[in-house]
């Protein structure tokens, strides 16, 4: 036990450096900030004089003041993306509500001719779940049951559907013969 305590002073002895400020305040000074930093005086020292050794000989040292300067523009990037974001989704809504009346004209107008585009979610749905209730239709296909031109446009593809001998219905629902 004894040889480890001689190890050990004699590792710190060799590890001490003593410096000589140029003034007590100075001492002070420094002590008030390593305090301030939650560090002990000699970490306190230690961290800024590799700081400082790093920035004169090491090609990659990025100072504090950089790092933050980094940090607030990688943060108005994040907020301008997040703003252009926001924009294209409530785009992107705006162009599926167009698209969803558009295809909805296309089963609601009697006189229609052309080719009529089947909504293929619903198409995918009725596939996937071989069996579905009209309510829970709806519901999966984000439908207003009290929108009536909705409902009517998906209960005339769901008719179109049945005439090719792809759907049949069933009491209170719809179900896939694909």
């Amino acid at each position: 036990m004894s040889q480890k305590k001689k190890r050990k002073t004699e590792t710190i002895k060799q590890r001490t450096l003593y410096i000589y400020l140029p003034s007590e305040e100075m001492v002070e000074r420094w002590k008030e900030l390593s305090e301030k930093s939650g560090l002990s005086i000699s970490k306190f020292i230690k961290e800024h004089v590799e700081n400082s050794l790093a920035q004169e000989y090491d090609d990659s040292f990025t100072s504090k003041a950089d790092l933050a300067k980094q940090v607030s523009n990688l943060e108005r990037e994040l907020t301008k993306a997040g703003e252009d974001n926001r924009m294209l989704k409530a785009l992107v809504d705006k162009l599926d509500s167009e698209l969803k009346l558009v295809r909805r004209a296309e089963f609601l107008d009697k006189d229609f001719s052309g080719v009529r585009r089947f909504d293929h979610r619903l198409v995918d749905l009725l596939k996937r779940k071989q069996k579905v209730r009209s309510t829970e239709l709806f519901s999966l296909l984000g439908v207003n049951p009290y929108d009536v031109e909705a409902t009517k446009s998906i209960n005339r593809q769901l008719e179109a559907l049945e005439a090719y001998g792809l759907v049949g219905a069933f009491p209170g629902g719809w179900r896939w013969r694909g």
